[in-house]
């Protein structure tokens, strides 16, 4: 790696504008000779201290597909080594870079970022584990050049000031990058997520655009293609994010939990991302407690009825947010829901449809009197006992007997099924002593043959 201008080794001996200077250059003009201008005074010095990384840069800007039979080997690892040039003199910056050079810096990176991606491998397949997705993942060929590019990219970021650099790093610049989250190389992803982490922390008059912008991301994936490769990595930002927010939660943080993460529970793909999914959605519970039955309901909602993968994952979150809710709410939401028959619409509404609404509210109160562990729960209980019962004395005993011989009709099922299970091992056992003296004569007549 040969050394740069800018290092001690090469640095040029620069002449300063002194007032000599400027009656050395006033002669010169009068002979016709030279023409001091300040602006042309700073690009001679730009160039004389950055002639080299403006070459680099203007070197790098040339795209390899690394596809092309045509291209040359020899030139990619050039470029390569040019690009690992300037990464090393991103890294030790001697003082802030100059505008002249951010431009073409920014322009270099994005004509080797912002490219076509090729066609998505999983279009027909749906991954169905975390694990699967490599299976069908594409690894980018362009990967040797993309991984240092990525890597100037965030030292960029983490050593410009925002404001300086918001010139160049605009929202369409902000908008390109989110889209290559739909690259399906799982490395590329990862350096893109890192950057785009640190450009949301540095970058905070850009933190509101960038939430809607991922949001919107989140519904097209969910209402519309469930075609993303990066929604994991999206949601491992949102983790930081959500991390941040202040309590009480925002209504604007509340409508993202309720529209767009307990939606994502109901795609085909969900496997995949469903570890950074669900600790999203704990760490709001864990916020506000208050939240947990709502969340919990929204779960539901979108129960995988015919996918036992997806319902062992839905297990595992739903024990995992009754371990970070509060005991104490289950009591408040089981008294609150029974405060309801106080009210006198909501009875004359029950009444209007005593035969439909009784069996259900009679079942619940007699569980809730059998086996609730809540003492006021069990006391709001025996009231609205007493309220429905007066309602319709006849009716509430006909249900009491119909919940009677539904549970007669249950144990009678649970004792054909043992019986049907000790007929079958009956049997079992006695194919097992029918069989076994044949095995023993078959074996002696092998002896016997022997």
């Amino acid at each position: 790696m040969g050394v740069l201008r800018n290092s001690p080794n090469a640095s040029p001996i620069k002449k300063s504008t002194t007032l000599q200077n400027l009656f050395d250059l006033e002669a010169n003009n009068s002979d016709g000779t030279m023409i001091y201008s300040p602006e042309s005074s700073k690009q001679s010095i730009i160039e004389s201290e950055y002639g080299e990384i403006l070459s680099i840069v203007s070197h790098c800007c040339s795209i390899f597909t690394f596809t092309d039979p045509l291209e040359s080997p020899s030139e990619q690892d050039v470029k390569r080594l040019k690009l690992f040039q300037l990464l090393s003199f991103m890294k030790k910056p001697k003082r802030p870079l100059p505008e002249e050079i951010i431009r073409p810096l920014v322009s270099m990176l994005s004509a080797n970022l912002f490219r076509p991606l090729p066609p998505s491998a999983k279009r027909i397949v749906v991954c169905e584990l975390p694990e699967d997705e490599d299976l069908f993942s594409t690894l980018s060929p362009a990967w040797p050049h993309l991984q240092v590019v990525y890597e100037i990219l965030l030292r960029i970021v983490l050593n410009i000031d925002p404001k300086v650099l918001r010139g160049y790093v605009d929202e369409r610049f902000l908008v390109n990058l989110l889209s290559l989250f739909q690259s399906e190389d799982r490395r590329e992803r990862d350096s893109l997520k890192n950057v785009y982490h640190r450009i949301y922390f540095k970058f905070t008059f850009y933190r509101e655009i960038m939430r809607k912008s991922m949001n919107d991301v989140f519904l097209h994936y969910i209402f519309d293609s469930e075609m993303h490769s990066g929604i994991g990595e999206l949601l491992e930002i949102w983790v930081s994010i959500i991390n941040g927010f202040t309590v009480p939660l925002r209504e604007e943080h509340k409508l993202f939990l309720m529209r767009v993460l307990i939606p994502l529970h109901k795609a085909r793909g969900m496997q995949v991302y469903h570890r950074q999914l669900a600790y999203c959605v704990n760490q709001f519970v864990q916020k506000e407690p208050m939240l947990g039955g709502t969340v919990v309901r929204g779960i539901l909602k979108y129960w995988p009825a015919t996918n036992c993968q997806k319902e062992v994952l839905f297990i595992d979150e739903l024990e995992e947010l009754v371990e970070n809710i509060d005991p104490d709410h289950y009591r408040k939401v089981a008294e609150r829901a029974l405060y309801v028959w106080n009210n006198e619409q909501f009875v004359k509404m029950a009444s209007s449809m005593m035969e439909e609404v009784f069996p259900v509210v009679v079942e619940g109160v007699e569980k809730n009197l059998k086996w609730h562990w809540s003492k006021s729960v069990k006391q709001l209980t025996e009231n609205v006992k007493t309220v429905i019962e007066e309602m319709d004395p006849d009716l509430y005993d006909r249900c009491l007997k119909e919940l009677a011989h539904r549970k007669y009709l249950a144990g009678q099922e649970d004792i054909k099924r043992k019986e049907n299970w000790e007929r079958l091992e009956l049997a079992a056992a006695n194919n097992h002593q029918f069989f076994q003296p044949q095995n023993v004569y078959m074996h002696h007549v092998s002896e016997r043959r022997i």
